[in-house]
């Protein structure tokens, strides 16, 4: 026997649970199914140990216009990092801080090193379209490298930047849209990035506790078939006639399942480490500025001094984050400690491995021009969302799939 609903959501990450809350909202009658065993997608919080990790690093900014909208960001209880960095000089460690966001540091900021009046203007230059009240057009749109090159950003203050937007963008070799470089600044520039309290999990968990039925987990999708007016949803044991599909999946499978292509995909590796002693009090990401980095990650944080959420009393939890792609060897666990210590000029010899995620697909590529608002349809009427049709950002996720329910609302039922 085969059921039947309006609309079939394949996907229970950002994109697929935004546009099931909003059809639900409408009054369509809608299912969720979800191939792993809970909500969230690729945002997952596993506890460990008493403490909190998160698969990949990942933290969420409150000035998101998508999540200032969508979210109840004060339930989350947001914990927040602190404005600014730590980097890694050759000798010494400077600090680069959010002059409004820390005013405190704004002596140790001046005295960094890292702020000569050339890079300085050059950083200016390159960052100024962010907060122009005109729209800018993604036909001028150029990679981050060679928009900063242009914008004559030099010196250690370009490494840091280089470093921390390489953390963001999950790669270095600045090939990334400059037009979407200059979305995240001004992002970062009005809101302080932070972790809820229950994990970052807790942020699709929200939106799918407002669902009127269940998410269906553990329910792996293996075709889908036109049938008339309507699409034969078929998983292991069980078969659903769908008025609409809407393919929130992951890049891969969404393209597998619509027989189209599936985007590139960056990776990351993220290392926890437990400590009974924090190498540092500091609360902001650490990322090496040297000209000849010691190793191979792009950054770290004391995770638990701007979260202690994250890890139960008297211990410590530490992130480390290394890029993965082809060509790339993975680093080792020793490697990373070692790049660690010198990043943070403490000993790691304390340190305890509580998890360690490999992430080959976290993020799509995201080249120019900036194609933000993809079309939603897919083949056989399909609707496809998720970051990899709008921008590679919760935003994006979120934006995709409010997006992909107003195709949806716009079809006759």
């Amino acid at each position: 026997m085969t059921d039947a609903c309006d609309v079939l959501v394949v996907g229970a990450g950002l994109a697929g649970l935004q546009c099931a809350r909003e059809l639900q909202a409408a009054g369509r009658e809608v299912q969720v199914w979800e191939a792993s065993d809970d909500v969230g997608g690729r945002i997952r919080t596993d506890r460990i140990d008493g403490f909190l990790v998160d698969r990949g690093f990942q933290v969420l900014n409150p000035a998101y216009p998508a999540v200032r909208r969508w979210v109840d960001v004060e339930a989350l209880a947001l914990q927040a990092f602190g404005a600014g960095l730590r980097v890694r000089r050759q000798d010494t460690l400077a600090v680069l801080a959010h002059p409004v966001r820390e005013p405190g540091l704004i002596l140790q900021t001046l005295r960094s090193g890292l702020l000569n009046p050339r890079s300085v203007a050059g950083l200016l230059r390159w960052a100024a379209p962010a907060f122009a009240s005109r729209r800018r057009h993604p036909r001028g749109d150029l990679p981050l490298r060679e928009a900063l090159d242009r914008a004559a950003c030099s010196g250690e203050l370009r490494r840091a930047v280089d470093q921390f937007l390489a953390g963001v963008l999950l790669e270095d070799d600045g090939s990334t849209s400059n037009e979407f470089a200059l979305q995240l600044v001004r992002v970062f520039a009005t809101g302080v990035p932070g972790l809820p309290r229950d994990g970052m999990q807790a942020l699709p968990r929200q939106l799918a506790d407002a669902l009127t039925s269940p998410v269906r987990t553990s329910t792996r999708v293996e075709s889908i078939t036109p049938d008339g007016d309507a699409a034969l949803v078929a998983s292991a044991g069980s078969r659903l006639r769908a008025r609409h599909v809407v393919l929130a999946a992951d890049p891969v499978t969404s393209a597998r399942l619509a027989g189209g292509t599936a985007p590139a995909m960056k990776g990351v590796l993220t290392h926890w480490f437990a400590a009974d002693a924090a190498p540092s009090g500091a609360d902001m990401l650490y990322v090496d500025g040297r000209a000849h980095t010691g190793g191979p990650l792009v950054n770290a944080a004391v995770i638990s001094n701007a979260a202690p959420s994250y890890a139960p009393a008297g211990r410590h939890l530490i992130q480390t984050s290394a890029l993965l792609g082809p060509g790339r060897p993975v680093p080792t666990d020793d490697d990373v400690l070692r790049h660690a210590a010198e990043l943070f000029s403490s000993s790691t010899a304390g340190w305890e491995l509580v998890a360690r995620h490999e992430v080959p697909q976290a993020l799509p590529l995201q080249p120019p021009p900036l194609r933000s608002q993809q079309p939603m349809e897919g083949p056989s009427g399909l609707v496809i969302c998720g970051d990899h049709r709008e921008t590679a950002s919760i935003n994006g996720a979120l934006v995709s799939g409010h997006r992909a329910a107003l195709a949806i609302l716009g079809r006759p039922r």
